[in-house]
């Protein structure tokens, strides 16, 4: 296997409803998660915000976790538009931040395309580099993955899964709801991504299609988002058949939530599930991964799944990452 990794980055502004979300210290600051995660995972120090990206409770990114297992796989970025722009090199798939869909549609209808050309022009070039995998980074992302799957005809209502171990699913629910109601009919995918949803969910999906249309066979690294990158993929032609999800255990363990049964109705067939436990970490922050925080994000589940193939001590190199960024 010659892995490579892509973390489309971008942000909502559903993120900013207060208790959608714990990826960020503030709904504010939830628009500097993306640009801090991906300038930490190339270059071991954010440069957006002083400190890595934290819950409110302290809780560290799983950028950290991505970053201690691939240090020698290649990794870029690719911006699918935000309202923080990466301080490190990064693609730019010619994206715009995503609006709250409650308010009016979260994209142009332009946009998407251009997010879905240029992403499908990078995923044919990927595929020539080795082993495909594709990670996100988007605080509010189960919400906006949530309508997409709704108004892509699947029933996903309260099936997403959420950062934190007490899933806002009534909350999201209202807002997928108000957004839809606003929407009216979606009856194609560029219309349900510029109605309902956000720019990064387009770009994985755009990617993702490049390297099939290559002749590859990608891997979405990440959790319930990336089953309707995965919906999205179907719904624009794409053979789910050559597509795998690599995912963590503590996603498909989650109860407030239905990955396994998501899966089977869009026809995810091809699941990737590490089980690792950070419970018997001496870091506090770590030990809370175990507790039904955090779960996935910035490709945490492909890092978990390459990491398992090398057979590599993941929790000593977590550990080891983790010392470091807590070291005075």
């Amino acid at each position: 296997m010659r892995p490579v990794i892509v973390v489309v980055a971008g942000t909502t502004d559903i993120s900013l409803i207060p208790g959608i979300t714990i990826a960020g210290a503030s709904p504010e600051l939830t628009h500097y998660t993306p640009a801090a995660d991906v300038e930490y995972l190339l270059t071991g120090r954010p440069r957006s915000i002083p400190g890595i990206p934290v819950t409110p409770d302290g809780i560290p990114t799983p950028a950290v976790v991505t970053r201690a297992l691939t240090r020698d796989v290649p990794k870029l970025v690719a911006f699918a538009g935000g309202r923080v722009r990466p301080r490190v090199p990064y693609i730019d798939l010619g994206g715009e931040p995503g609006g709250d869909f409650r308010r009016g549609p979260a994209l142009s209808e332009s946009t998407v395309e251009n997010i879905l050309e240029n992403g499908r022009t990078l995923g044919r070039e990927l595929a020539k580099a080795g082993d495909v995998f594709i990670g996100e980074s988007i605080p509010g992302g189960t919400t906006t993955a949530m309508a997409i799957l709704v108004a892509l005809g699947y029933d996903a209502w309260g099936k997403t899964s959420s950062a934190s171990p007490n899933n806002p699913r009534g909350l999201k629910a209202a807002v997928v709801r108000e957004g839809l109601a606003r929407a009216g009919r979606l009856d194609d995918p560029v219309k349900a991504l510029a109605e309902v949803g956000d720019p990064v969910h387009a770009g994985v999906a755009a990617i993702a299609l490049g390297v099939l249309d290559a002749g590859g066979a990608p891997v979405l690294a990440g959790g319930t988002q990336m089953l309707a990158v995965a919906a999205i993929i179907k719904s624009l032609g794409g053979d789910l058949g050559k597509v795998a999800v690599a995912t963590t255990g503590w996603i498909v363990d989650d109860r407030s939530a239905d990955f396994l049964g998501l899966a089977r109705e869009i026809g995810v067939t091809n699941i990737k599930v590490t089980r690792t436990s950070f419970s018997s970490s001496r870091f506090p922050g770590l030990r809370y991964y175990d507790r039904g925080y955090v779960k996935e994000g910035v490709a945490m589940g492909g890092a978990l799944y390459i990491a398992s193939l090398r057979g590599l001590p993941v929790l000593e190199l977590v550990e080891r990452e983790y010392e470091e960024l807590v070291r005075p």
